[in-house]
């Protein structure tokens, strides 16, 4: 669990090699509760602050407690979409320093609906937000979790090839699927019906993700998982915002 901290959030942790962080990958799901901690907290400045401020703080505090990795990822994939060409070419575009306009559509596309649901949440009740976030960064998790179990790196040198090929093992991979099935939702028990069932909205985002991948990139990759979290995210704090939670 430390090398998962270590290589997936900014958290100090004992330093591991890829190769020990992919071994407790299976418990990637329980990363996105300590990530989520610091905007949960903020979240609760919703009693002080306006619903806007506070939600634009939290979401900020879970992207910096990923170290940026995963907006980054989502960055890199919104450019690569907007390639035509083959999956080999948009690889090398996600290796690109270089921001575009898809990177630009893809993080207002990603990210304003989540800071507007958010803001929903908390002008709600910010413990509920406080809670939808949480379990927003359980279930972004889960859809990396999901992607690094059934997809295959499009790359040997990929980020993600030590991970997929951990979760090979039917044991590791049945047990971290059951988690990230089980925690988002049990995350968001408190919040009342129907919030376990919206908490799984990650499923249709991984699905997603995987299926773009496999097309656009001939696999999965370090980029493609982190973006797949991103709308992970924000599909579950929309769907609990709409849903009443």
């Amino acid at each position: 669990m430390r090398g998962l901290l270590s290589f997936f959030t900014v958290f100090p942790a004992r330093a591991a090699t890829l190769e020990e962080t992919a071994r407790s990958v299976h418990l990637l799901p329980l990363v996105g509760l300590v990530a989520g901690l610091p905007g949960a907290a903020l979240a609760l400045s919703g009693y002080l602050l306006p619903a806007g401020v506070a939600a634009a703080l939290a979401l900020g505090a879970v992207l910096l407690a990923a170290g940026l990795h995963h907006a980054d990822g989502l960055l890199d994939v919104g450019d690569a979409l907007m390639v035509r060409g083959s999956p080999a070419r948009r690889r090398e575009v996600l290796k690109d320093l270089r921001v575009g306009a898809g990177a630009l559509a893809a993080a207002f596309l990603v990210y304003a609906p989540a800071v507007a649901a958010l803001a929903s949440l908390v002008e709600r009740s910010p413990i509920s937000a406080a809670l939808a976030l949480l379990a927003g960064e359980a279930a972004a998790r889960s859809a990396m979790l999901c992607l690094l179990s059934f997809g295959e790196a499009a790359e040997r040198t990929s980020s993600a090839a030590p991970f997929t090929a951990a979760l090979k093992d039917r044991r590791r991979r049945h047990a971290g699927l059951a988690l990230a099935l089980a925690l988002p939702a049990l995350v968001a028990i408190p919040s009342g019906a129907p919030a376990p069932i919206l908490a799984l909205l990650w499923l249709p985002a991984a699905g997603l993700s995987l299926a773009v991948a496999r097309r656009a990139f001939g696999g999965i990759g370090g980029d493609v998982c982190g973006a797949s979290g991103e709308l992970a995210r924000t599909l579950v704090l929309v769907g609990l915002s709409a849903g009443g939670a």
